[in-house]
């Protein structure tokens, strides 16, 4: 009889073993849908305020949401922003800035946000974090403009709980290699006034 009893009694425990397993591996799902990041389901253009960077790129240092919008800002006279917003929220912000001569990558960088200890690379033309980077246009890149500055490129995320560094590195070079085949970068012009140059005369 107490055998018996005793039997009983290790099924009833295991069969709330059982419930109590099925609860926490339940409740494990569905703890991990819900930390699922939301979906990108907008669509991100080829071209950003004139400049054409590959959408999955732009899209990786974005955060999910249903609608994307862009503006073009001019804070001052030597940047162009483009900013993306996702939902309505600025999300990511693309500028193109001048510096003067003799400023460097990571020198540049310490006059954005989320640029700490951010990493360089070896041809010293990049800087970037998980948040923020920025990347130096080639000497050839010039404006009559702009005397004496160079060109850099910004990429900047916002508040979006977005942080990967390989994303914002790939987006950088692109955006800044993008720019350098733009309509912001180029030769000086011929400054008024100077003595234009024939060609010599072909021999006959």
């Amino acid at each position: 009889m107490s055998a018996h009893g005793s039997l009983r009694r290790h099924r009833f425990v295991g069969a709330a073993v059982s419930l109590s397993a099925a609860v926490a591996l339940a409740s494990t799902l569905s703890a991990c849908s819900g930390d699922d990041p939301p979906k990108k389901a907008y669509t991100v253009p080829t071209s950003l305020c004139g400049i054409p960077v590959a959408p999955a790129l732009v899209k990786a240092a974005l955060p999910g949401g249903d609608s994307l919008t862009m503006a073009t800002t001019k804070p001052n006279g030597g940047t162009v922003r483009c900013n993306l917003s996702v939902d309505g929220k600025e999300a990511l912000s693309l500028a193109q800035a001048w510096w003067g001569e003799g400023q460097t990558a990571a020198g540049v960088a310490q006059g954005y946000s989320h640029t700490d200890d951010g990493v360089l690379s070896d041809d010293l033309r990049f800087v970037h974090t998980g948040r923020a980077g920025v990347g130096k246009t080639v000497s050839a890149c010039k404006a009559t403009e702009h005397p004496e500055q160079d060109l850099y490129a910004v990429v900047e995320t916002r508040d979006t709980g977005v942080d990967d560094p390989d994303a914002i590195e790939k987006l950088l070079i692109a955006f800044t290699k993008a720019v350098e085949g733009s309509a912001a970068c180029k030769r000086p012009r011929l400054a008024a006034g100077a003595p234009a140059r024939h060609a010599p005369p072909r021999p006959r």
